[in-house]
């Protein structure tokens, strides 16, 4: 495990931050065969304090993804498999009645698996609004309320959501004001052919490979502190902005390709998103200061779950992915 006697010398060399980054990196690929920009992009929001909603079909270890990187960074990690029947007490925890040895009974506070600092939210649309919004005000608050009594929840903590794009029975999709709380959306593909039997190597021993134990919590915190630290030029800042606008079909800079395919483009906190991301990747490259291009690499993941198409995208087969593309090529 890294020092902690002189933990801002640490962060405040690029050249060791690049080292932690690139050993972070080195540990989860011990565990999991590609997926190196989704191990970026979990770091990038974890870095900005941001939740993610992670999609993609059963069985490309999106849990093992979670649990790797906690295990790394020194965290603490829990997942909730949610259902239809789960309720809010299931997350926050509840006051149950204990009875003491003297036969006295009062009630004691049960914390639930929400008081972690990685919490895996596996099929968060399986489960009824009542249940989902209780997890989304933790996210947004920072803090649960059980029986008139609030208790902080302990930092760092990020929710990754993961949600299967196949199954549509027995679901409770989440409204798009909901949707635009989660700082990115991020895409786990199939692995190609070399990649798919690098994995039956690895998972047909006995034993699978443990990532070694690089940061800690408070490590963590000081990385999330300096993310604020990276310098922003101005040309940045319009950049971010007109992006965002430009995504807006009744702004007079969206381009026509919006106006003809997105009904609702994203809105101020895209834009909040935009910035913090691209910070937090500058800081993973060790860079001292941000670029036009982390904005062009974490545009993806922050607007593809904040732009609506509406029905000619729809009747056109113009998905979300294809409007990004162009945008991304006009940044």
């Amino acid at each position: 495990m890294i020092n902690t006697e002189e933990q801002e010398p640490v962060f405040s060399d690029w050249e060791r931050i690049r080292a932690v980054v690139a050993s972070v990196r080195e540990e989860a690929a011990k565990v999991i065969v590609g997926q190196e920009d989704v191990v970026d992009q979990m770091l990038v929001s974890l870095l900005c304090r941001g939740h993610c909603l992670i999609v993609g079909v059963p069985g490309l270890a999106k849990t093992l993804l979670v649990g790797t990187l906690g295990r790394i960074l020194g965290l603490d990690f829990k997942r909730i498999q949610f259902t239809p029947d789960l309720m809010p007490p299931d997350i926050l925890g509840s006051e149950i009645l204990q009875t003491a040895a003297n036969g006295s009974r009062a009630f004691e506070y049960v914390p639930g698996p929400v008081f972690t600092n990685l919490l895996l939210a596996d099929e968060i649309n399986r489960t009824p609004p009542k249940t989902q919004a209780a997890l989304l005000e933790a996210m947004q608050e920072k803090q649960v309320t059980v029986a008139g009594k609030t208790r902080t929840l302990a930092e760092p903590f990020v929710v990754y959501a993961p949600q299967n794009p196949l199954e549509h029975e027995g679901t409770y999709p989440l409204p798009e004001a909901q949707l635009d709380r989660f700082f990115f959306q991020i895409l786990i593909k199939y692995p190609d052919a070399a990649q798919e039997v690098e994995i039956l190597r690895r998972t047909g021993g006995l034993a699978m490979p443990e990532p070694e134990v690089l940061l800690d919590a408070e490590q963590v915190i000081a990385l999330q502190n300096a993310v604020t630290e990276i310098p922003v030029p101005e040309h940045v800042y319009e950049a971010i902005v007109r992006l965002v606008q430009s995504t807006r079909p009744e702004s007079a800079s969206a381009p026509d390709y919006i106006r003809s395919y997105l009904a609702w483009g994203a809105g101020p906190r895209a834009s909040q998103c935009l910035l913090r991301a691209a910070r937090a990747l500058a800081l993973l490259r060790g860079q001292t200061s941000v670029s036009v291009e982390e904005v062009r690499e974490v545009m993806r993941p922050v607007l593809r779950h904040r732009l609506i198409p509406n029905y000619n995208a729809t009747g056109e087969g113009v998905s979300v992915e294809d409007i990004l593309g162009r945008l991304q090529e006009s940044l």
